[in-house]
């Protein structure tokens, strides 16, 4: 078979004729390689040798955005530096450097609303696992629109399996790493098996967390239990719905909130049970491993933390940032 070796007018040709579905959905790239912003979606490009493509070497984080104004940004960037220093990555830029290139390639979206993809590279340069090969570290940042949660979910509650995939280790499990072919397998079972997330359990047969999700339960005690952070990863979701939910424990709503191992057994036992994350914010979970939780349906304190949570982020108050 003759293969055509393409010159660079013929490459830029073919490349903007790659006009796919999936990708109407991508608004804004800012890219520390080409020192700028791109709106052409067919330009938005990797360099094949970044260390973060052929050894998912390096960070990321998902930031929400809505009324522009960006959601829990303070928490989002204080987890990527401290992932920045479990890998050694030199970051590109300061803090108030990457807010400022937050927000410029938020506007030059021109959406209200969506999501932001932020990743910190090891950067180009040689294909082995040796990080000293390459240049620099580099910064990616990818503005798309947000696909919601199906309202029905919200209303009838999500199902849920436990996972065979194993949990990760504790330094890796604390590292927000581009390296997620585990987390991939976690939602591919779940697409597989016909339910809406898949959760592992540590070693000790402790719940830990779905692909990308926080996973909690209200227990049969009446506490919100939050998983031990040693074998998660710090979900910025769930830990704002913890400082939220606060006074709730005072109106005697629920018993205390507090971080604590909890098993199948205690989810089978619980009155309630949620999954949290940045695009879903707070969903319930109604069946878990074909079993139903509670009543079978949302229970009420679900609709509270939903509800303290859109507050938080429509009000103005907790960690937004203007655009």
């Amino acid at each position: 078979m003759a293969i055509r070796t393409l010159s660079h007018n013929e490459i830029v040709d073919q490349l903007s004729k790659r006009k796919l579905d999936h990708a109407n959905g991508y608004l804004a790239m800012y890219s520390s390689w080409v020192g700028g912003i791109i709106k052409n979606t067919e330009l938005m490009m990797i360099p094949v040798d970044d260390h973060v493509v052929h050894r998912g070497d390096g960070i990321f984080e998902a930031i929400k955005f809505a009324n522009k104004k960006v959601y829990s940004l303070a928490a989002h960037l204080d987890r990527l530096w401290r992932s920045s220093e479990f890998v050694f990555m030199n970051m590109p830029c300061t803090k108030s450097e990457m807010k400022d290139i937050i927000v410029e390639t938020v506007r030059a979206s021109g959406a209200d609303d969506g999501l932001i993809r932020l990743y910190v590279t090891r950067g180009p340069g040689g294909f082995t696992t040796n990080p000293y090969e390459s240049v620099g570290s580099q910064l990616y940042i990818v503005v798309t629109r947000l696909k919601p949660m199906p309202k029905e979910k919200y209303e009838n509650g999500l199902t849920v399996k436990t996972s065979r995939m194993s949990v990760k280790e504790g330094f890796f499990a604390n590292v927000k790493s581009c390296n997620y072919l585990q987390n991939v397998l976690m939602k591919k079972e779940a697409v597989d098996w016909g339910v809406d997330f898949t959760v592992s359990l540590d070693e000790n047969g402790y719940l830990a967390e779905g692909s990308t999700e926080n996973f909690f339960i209200l227990s049969s005690k009446n506490e919100i239990l939050l998983p031990k952070l040693e074998r998660i990863l710090r979900g910025c979701t769930m830990l704002r719905l913890a400082e939220l939910a606060q006074p709730m424990i005072a109106s005697g709503k629920v018993a205390g909130i507090r971080h604590a191992g909890f098993t199948r057994e205690d989810v089978f036992a619980a009155k309630e049970a949620f999954m949290a994350g940045t695009t879903m914010d707070v969903v319930p979970v109604t069946r878990f491993d074909d079993q139903f939780i509670g009543s079978g349906k949302p229970g009420p304190i679900a609709g509270d933390l939903h509800q303290m949570l859109l507050s938080d982020i429509q009000s103005g108050e907790g960690m937004l940032t203007p655009i």
